[in-house]
């Protein structure tokens, strides 16, 4: 035990395989350009893979398009100890957004394999498809864990065609996306290294944030119906006005989530008005509303509120209402022994860390359905994330990558 306690990352050649990376969809402004299965994505995964075989790894890409690299170092059918996040991006993001997490993953299994170090678990560093929801939300992490449903995937984002194309782009289809479940009888447990995303950790002056669990996530499309009328002519006390709905609606959702459910979240990120021209009163306005809370019964509460909040609004300014349901993504515990192993580690290192919850969801969520899963932040500068001012001190990247090492060694050898 005391030799392995003295194991960790090399830090040029992590930073140097980071950086390498970062050139896949780079911008012009320091981030990344590289949504789930554009040329960028794929070019990094085929780079990600060809890394992994010169280190002298296995790999495998499964029917989900989730990429591996896998370290046999555990006995003959034993169990695999999985680590990993995801390459793909936002549009638009950042460098850190889960590639830290996939990189991390490897080096820890370039050092184990480099000393010869012989486990009670097999070990598997996992790139898992489509996290960010460019076409479906954690579309890898759902198919990985069994949880994926025919009804998840018949509304991709950006259409069907769009999908399509780019599943046959990457080797795959859409029947193959059901028979990559992992049998939860091989697979030992989940580490995931991320970002915070967040400012608490920087405020608080704590290098790494131990994750409690993830908020669970629902989202609804409500579309406000009025009429089509001249903007010049027709009185504006008569106006069956879409776009007053809408706005009214958005605006009275801030208050009543921070008046009524406190350190619970609710977006409105996208609002459409048809027919959308200056002269013309809106006929329909369509918004795309996200609520999350950390249990279940709060996102309930929520979701009924805000549902009736909606249809007083519409009330208020003579319009009809439709509302469509669209993501469920449920509040996600971290594994207890998990968040233990990372404590220790952590001591083992002589870095101060603290419990946090996290805000936004993440592949970890999802695997903690089928085994014990646990996450670790490291601090963002400012809280940026998504968005090309992301950015964490390669020292925090580097504790990070360290405290991943030791944790799963811990982990390996139970």
């Amino acid at each position: 035990m005391a030799e392995l306690t003295a194991l960790r990352i090399d830090a040029n050649r992590f930073r140097a395989n980071f950086e390498t990376l970062a050139g896949f969809g780079a911008t012009a402004d320091g981030g990344i350009h590289r949504p789930a299965l554009s040329q960028a994505h794929l070019d990094a995964r085929r780079w990600f893979l060809q890394l992994a075989g010169q280190i002298g790894l296995e790999t495998r890409v499964d029917e989900a398009g989730n990429h591996s690299a896998l370290l046999g170092c555990g006995p003959q059918g034993g169990r695999t100890l999985l680590l990993g996040s995801h390459l793909d991006s936002v549009p638009y993001g950042g460098r850190f957004d889960g590639a830290l997490g996939v990189l991390a993953a490897l080096e820890v299994l370039q050092v184990i394999k480099t000393e010869g170090v012989s486990l009670n678990t097999h070990l598997e560093a996992l790139d898992f498809t489509d996290e960010e929801g460019y076409f479906v939300d954690f579309l890898g992490s759902q198919a990985c864990s069994g949880v994926l449903k025919p009804e998840h995937i018949q509304a991709p984002r950006g259409g069907h065609d769009s999908f399509h194309a780019a599943l046959r782009r990457a080797g795959m289809n859409q029947a193959s996306l059901f028979s990559a479940r992992r049998d939860p009888a091989t697979v030992a447990g989940y580490l995931e290294l991320h970002i915070e995303q967040g400012t608490r950790l920087v405020e608080l002056g704590v290098p790494i944030g131990i994750v409690t669990g993830m908020v669970g996530i629902r989202s609804f499309k409500l579309r406000f119906i009025g009429r089509a009328d001249h903007a010049g002519t027709m009185p504006m006390n008569r106006r069956l006005d879409a776009a007053l709905g809408a706005s009214a609606f958005t605006l009275s959702a801030r208050e009543l989530v921070m008046d009524e459910f406190p350190g619970q979240v609710v977006n409105v990120g996208h609002m459409e008005f048809k027919p959308g021209a200056f002269n013309v009163v809106p006929q329909a306005a369509t918004l795309a509303l996200e609520f999350r809370a950390d249990e279940d019964h709060k996102l309930d509460e929520m979701e009924a509120a805000l549902l009736q909040l909606a249809a007083i609004q519409a009330r208020r300014f003579g319009l009809g209402l439709e509302t469509e349901p669209l993501v469920r993504t449920p509040p996600a515990r971290m594994n207890t022994r998990v968040q233990e192993a990372f404590a220790e580690a952590s001591q083992v290192l002589d870095l101060k860390h603290m419990p946090l919850s996290s805000g936004a969801g993440h592949d970890a969520q999802y695997l903690a359905q089928i085994c014990p899963a646990g996450m670790i932040f490291v601090p963002s500068r400012d809280g940026f994330s998504h968005s090309s001012r992301e950015f964490t001190e390669w020292q925090d990247c580097v504790n990070g990558a360290n405290v991943l090492l030791q944790a799963a060694l811990m982990l390996a050898q139970y």
